[in-house]
């Protein structure tokens, strides 16, 4: 998988990194990947919900120790 973008939202709280992460997906190209690490453990109910209503794929979520890894793909 190749990650265009990579965001670290670690420390922030909802709705930052919510927030930040469309604010990248703007900026980038249609197809491309961005990689957000955050350390909210609500972050995974949000980028769930955020992938639904924005039609941006959310092509993985991962929790690697205390992070929280979301991959989403640009609409």
């Amino acid at each position: 998988m190749q990650i265009h973008k990579e965001l670290d939202t670690r420390g922030l709280n909802c709705p930052l990194p919510i927030l930040k992460a469309k604010k990248s997906l703007n900026e980038m190209h249609s197809g491309e990947l961005l990689r957000v690490v955050s350390t909210d453990a609500g972050s995974v109910r949000d980028f769930q919900a955020f992938a639904r209503q924005t039609g941006n794929d959310l092509v993985d979520q991962q929790t690697v120790g205390s992070d929280f890894i979301h991959v989403l793909r640009r609409r």
